[in-house]
């Protein structure tokens, strides 16, 4: 079934000067529990092309359907950005039942499924920390748990570990994967690290150069043991992956 679908995405920028094409003729589809990555070189539109799937930005052309639906609520699609934009001053706690407080909706139910997430991957004995009190892998679940608290259908992750270090990066993609498996959700990241998408998802999508289009979409299959993203590193496939995305990525440039 299709839970995403991206049609002929245009987008445009103007200026008193000139107009300045970013994304053209952008399709794919993405099914249910999918997870997809999409690479590209650097400011070739990948964030810009997650804003549009979100509906942050309107595209000069083009439609995006969620469900088969045109119209997608804000409750439709949970975003991480780059940084895990916790708030300092609010407890784990109070941090992922946020959302729910503005939206009206922490009710019982809701406090069950949370007290669940926590307990689930590690972090209900610091439900009552502050954000500072945390490492930065645990940051970063705390803030998955707090978009998946919402109950969204579709995750956008934008560069999700990037403010981490090498090693944390690799032990965070790894249970933030788990997460995503166990929760069932389909996603779609942007990333520059070859080696994170091809551990993660089930297809890359390769981006040409400004303006963007999509020059390759490679699937990603590994032998059932190779069940993680740390464990894919080590597949004999996994190299013949990269190359074939490197190599897309250097004929663009």
């Amino acid at each position: 079934m299709k839970k995403v679908e991206v049609t002929n995405i245009n987008m445009n920028y103007h200026s008193l000067k000139c107009e300045t094409p970013a994304l053209k003729n952008i399709s794919f589809s993405v099914e249910e529990g999918e997870f997809i990555t999409i690479v590209g070189p650097s400011g070739c539109g990948k964030s810009t092309l997650l804003n549009i799937i979100v509906g942050l930005i309107k595209p000069s052309s083009g439609e995006v359907y969620i469900d088969g639906e045109k119209t997608i609520s804000s409750l439709t699609i949970g975003y991480m950005f780059q940084r895990d934009h916790l708030f300092e001053w609010l407890t784990v706690w109070e941090n992922v039942t946020l959302g729910l407080k503005i939206q009206h909706k922490l009710n019982k139910e809701n406090i069950h499924k949370i007290t669940s997430l926590l307990t689930n991957y590690n972090l209900i004995d610091f439900k009552n920390h502050y954000p500072r009190e945390l490492s930065g892998g645990m940051r970063q679940r705390v803030a998955l748990i707090r978009t998946l608290a919402l109950g969204p259908k579709v995750l956008l992750l934008d560069e999700p570990f990037s403010a981490l270090d090498y090693q944390t990066r690799l032990n965070v993609s790894d249970e933030i994967s788990e997460i995503i498996k166990k929760e069932n959700k389909t996603v779609i990241m942007v990333t520059h690290d070859i080696s994170e998408a091809i551990s993660m998802s089930n297809r890359v999508l390769v981006l040409s150069k400004r303006p963007a289009n999509i020059i390759k979409d490679v699937q990603i299959s590994f032998p059932s043991e190779y069940d993680s993203p740390l464990k894919r590193r080590e597949a004999s496939e996994f190299r013949g992956y990269f190359d074939i995305i490197w190599k897309e990525l250097n004929i663009n440039d």
